[in-house]
């Protein structure tokens, strides 16, 4: 069994309270769910306006898919439409 894990750091630019940013975070966690079929949660910086850390994980047999599966969220994040900025991430392979 093969676990993949990823921790995204991002900073959200024009939102000026924390529901704005919850609603941007909401938008995004879902789509990268669905286009992905992924488990994503924030872990971090929750109390803060601007900024947001992302978790992701998943679960495959193979070490190159969830790394290929995870550096496409990444990737769906960097060059997708959203008023976001990506600051660090980092992707770790767990095999068992």
């Amino acid at each position: 069994m093969i676990i993949g894990i990823c921790k995204i750091k991002l900073r959200i630019p024009q939102k000026a309270s924390l529901k704005d940013k919850r609603r941007a975070l909401k938008s995004i966690i879902a789509q990268l769910k669905n286009k992905l079929n992924i488990s994503v949660a924030e872990v971090e910086d929750q109390e803060l306006w601007q900024l947001a850390t992302l978790g992701i994980c998943c679960v495959s047999n193979d070490s190159r898919l969830s790394n290929e599966v995870l550096s496409r969220a990444v990737n769906f994040l960097n060059t997708g439409r959203f008023d976001v900025e990506l600051l660090d991430y980092n992707i770790e392979i767990i095999s068992f």
